[in-house]
């Protein structure tokens, strides 16, 4: 097939690189601003912190005379050219497209970070207090990092015998790793190294058998180790008749297995996460019943360009010799300005964009910044919002997704805000909240000797005046982690 060119036209769009900056600024939570700014300063020498009134519009008034030496130099500097090629995608610098926008916190000091260590850091602490032969010591850290997250050994002793073969050169048999894993069971906390959530509860029972023995952890024990699918299946009558055994103490055989935690190692993780602090974007304050709202200080940086560059801009404007040097350097500290001019745009128009979303949420969710009650909250999605604050849809999308408000009731993702409509039997639009929240205290308060099903929960509902179908329902239950009612059976 032979090559041929030719000349074709066509129509697109395309993001300038001001749209892409302020859209990926836009996601960037406050908490991780100030980082994001400092990197944009590194960037570019002619972005400085201060006030950007001081001298802003002397830049405007700049403009670069070019004109062609008398030898008739063909390269002499033309500002719309060197304008335009600045526009070009292959020109765009790399930090104006980079897709690292969401850098790690500033360590200034201003924002706290828990100190804490992780499941494998305590386990290694206490491995170092077995002193282990070379060999064994060797299998340890390498069962401790097959652990999960979790808590759970979930690769076979085979696999690890493998590991240790292939990638460190050490020959063990599968007793071996096998009794450094019993080994490791001992350590804190209770259930660590389990291969499945019988042999964790197991574990746990063992250990508390050994340090004070009673009838209920007796009975605990025989339960998971010989009725354990009977009770996942809550068949409380064919347990109490295999192990003879009444329902009063059945019932305080469940209690010490209720007491039994079956991911031992998300204990340190869920720690962890509550330990961590949410900065806030936003701020509500109910002032005598009118709501105030104020942004977090950090989303309005004072920015500026450098008086330095402008300066220097001058006095190249100001030179009578025009050489190639010079027009190169105009060049370069004009793009520069100009990037930096866009950032300083970006930033306030970041700061516009997330005040009037706010303001129309507030707007849409008066009652509930007034009350705090989750029953008040009306329907809502990102149309809404969207018509209300004339922006796109995914503008918003974005700005909801990684921001928090501070109101007296909590903080809050401003995504809890949004909830589809539901209509009751007077035609009134209610939010998909409000129901999920009477379904959770329907099921809180119910007899747990006799859990409600998802159709006797659908009738309560459908007799609140909420036209809701089963299936719904039974997605609700689901999305607020509430298992179905054989399983939230109680003796």
């Amino acid at each position: 097939m032979a090559l041929y060119q030719g000349l074709h036209q066509k129509l697109q769009q395309k993001l300038s690189p001001q749209q892409i900056q302020l859209m990926k600024l836009l996601q960037v939570p406050t908490a991780q601003l100030d980082e994001r700014i400092k990197e944009e300063i590194e960037d570019n020498p002619a972005l400085e912190p201060g006030n950007e009134n001081q001298e802003s519009s002397e830049i405007d008034d700049i403009t670069v005379q070019n004109e062609q030496d008398e030898s008739g130099d063909d390269e002499s500097y033309d500002s719309e050219d060197s304008y335009d090629e600045f526009m070009d995608e292959d020109e765009i610098a790399d930090y104006r497209l980079r897709d690292d926008n969401v850098p790690e916190l500033n360590e200034s000091g201003s924002i706290p970070h828990p100190i804490s260590s992780s499941l494998h850091e305590s386990l290694t602490e206490q491995l170092g207090l077995l002193n282990l032969e070379p060999t064994f010591q060797v299998i340890a850290e390498q069962v401790i990092g097959s652990i999960d997250d979790d808590g759970y050994l979930r690769r076979d002793t085979n696999s690890m015998v493998d590991d240790l073969a292939f990638k460190q050169n050490i020959i063990v048999e599968s007793e071996q790793v096998e009794e450094v894993i019993r080994q490791i069971q001992t350590f804190e906390p209770a259930g660590i190294a389990a291969r499945d959530v019988q042999e964790c509860l197991l574990i746990q029972l063992r250990r508390k058998n050994l340090d004070h023995s009673s009838k209920p952890l007796k009975h605990a024990l025989r339960i998971i180790e010989f009725h354990f699918d009977e009770f996942t299946k809550r068949h409380y009558d064919k347990i109490s008749k295999s192990l003879e055994i009444n329902e009063d103490m059945l019932k305080e055989a469940m209690t010490e297995i209720r007491r039994l935690n079956p991911r031992p190692g998300a204990q340190s993780s869920e720690f962890n996460k509550a330990e961590q602090y949410i900065i806030p974007d936003f701020f509500v304050f109910n002032n005598g019943g009118e709501l105030e709202l104020s942004l977090n200080q950090k989303n309005a940086p004072d920015l500026r360009i450098s008086t330095d560059y402008k300066e220097m801009l001058r006095e190249y404007e100001k030179g009578s010799k025009k050489d190639k040097r010079q027009k190169e350097a105009v060049q370069f500290i004009k793009q520069k300005i100009d990037s930096a001019r866009w950032f300083i745009d970006a930033i306030k128009q970041r700061h516009e964009t997330l005040y009037s979303t706010m303001e129309a949420i507030i707007e849409h969710q008066k009652n509930f910044f007034l009350t705090g009650d989750e029953t008040s909250m009306r329907p809502m999605i990102l149309k809404d919002i969207a018509e209300k604050t004339s922006l796109d849809i995914s503008t918003i999308s974005r700005v909801a997704n990684s921001k928090f408000v501070q109101t007296e009731f909590g903080s809050f993702r401003l995504k809890y805000f949004f909830s589809e409509a539901l209509s009751t039997d007077s035609g009134e639009e209610v939010s998909t909240r409000e129901v999920k929240n009477i379904l959770q205290e329907l099921i809180d308060t119910e007899d747990k000797r006799n859990p409600l099903s998802d159709d006797s929960l659908t009738d309560l509902l459908q007799n609140k005046g909420y036209n809701i179908a089963r299936r719904t329902v039974a997605k609700y239950r689901e999305q607020l982690n509430v298992p179905v009612a054989r399983l939230r059976k109680e003796i």
